[in-house]
């Protein structure tokens, strides 16, 4: 970005223009000038940026107001600064109504005053392009943030659709597991009845969800704790045990849970 001021003066009167770059001499200004409306807009239209125009009220040809209007059309950010000696206070209000100019400022004017005026201005601008810089980075986040939000709605939509899935492939295998022809027992590697499905239940004479969380020789009734005994010793393959008068026979595996440890599946079989 060019950080350049520029000021550009427009006037019909050469040593008007003279006038004005000797006040801004001492100033780190690029002070640019034409004579004409029509010049003006030519110059300001090449330009990379002019922050402020000073324009002469009435000129021939393109007067002060029609200029200034058309650096509204072109510019709006650049402020606009009209001189004249005209005395007609209804005309002035109109040309700073038409060409939302910023201050309008009599000849002959004072040079200081000119010159505070003209530093205001450049304020004003540098104000106005901040709040233009603000708003666009705004925009750019408010974009952004409606982005990331259609991407966090199709990321729920997608974790919910899987959770379904995951949910409804659970329920299914309870299901399954429920209606086996045969008990199924699930234990951790400290001996703790993780499942037991009904055949389990009905054979074990037990209460399905009483023993669920806790070791199994305190889940079974005391007949039946030679079942916990058998399993203590966390011998994989087949036995059989009497359990309530009924022989069952008994098939021990081992899987790896998801935190890497150790699980037992017993199946039972009434014999």
């Amino acid at each position: 970005m060019n950080d350049q001021t520029r000021i550009l003066c427009v006037d019909d009167e050469r040593n008007v223009l003279r006038a004005l770059e000797r006040i801004f001499l001492d100033d780190d200004y690029e002070i640019m000038t034409a004579s004409s409306g029509e010049e003006g807009l030519e110059l300001l239209n090449a330009a990379q940026q002019v922050q402020v125009v000073i324009s002469d009220y009435r000129m021939p040809g393109m007067n002060g107001v029609e200029f200034l209007k058309e650096v509204f059309k072109t510019h709006p950010e650049t402020i606009r600064i009209v001189l004249s000696g005209y005395a007609d206070t209804a005309a002035v209000v109109a040309a700073i109504n038409e060409g939302k100019i910023y201050k309008f400022i009599p000849k002959p004017w004072n040079d200081d005053e000119l010159r505070v005026t003209v530093a205001k201005a450049l304020e004003t601008f540098s104000i106005q392009r901040k709040n233009e810089q603000l708003a666009e980075e705004l925009q750019r986040k408010n974009e952004e943030l409606s982005e990331l939000n259609a991407n966090l709605e199709q990321l729920a939509h997608q974790c919910s659709c899987d959770f379904r899935q995951q949910h409804r492939a659970l329920l299914r295998a309870n299901r399954t597991l429920e209606n086996l022809p045969f008990g199924v027992l699930g234990l951790d590697a400290d001996g703790v009845l993780l499942q037991i499905n009904r055949e389990a239940a009905l054979l074990l004479q037990v209460n399905e969800r009483d023993g669920l969380g806790k070791r199994l020789s305190e889940a079974l009734p005391e007949q039946l704790r030679i079942l916990a005994a058998e399993l203590s010793d966390r011998a994989g393959g087949c036995r059989h045990i009497e359990a309530n008068g009924v022989k069952l026979q008994l098939q021990t595996a081992f899987t790896l849970a998801e935190e890497g440890q150790e699980e037992m599946i017993v199946t039972l079989v009434r014999t």
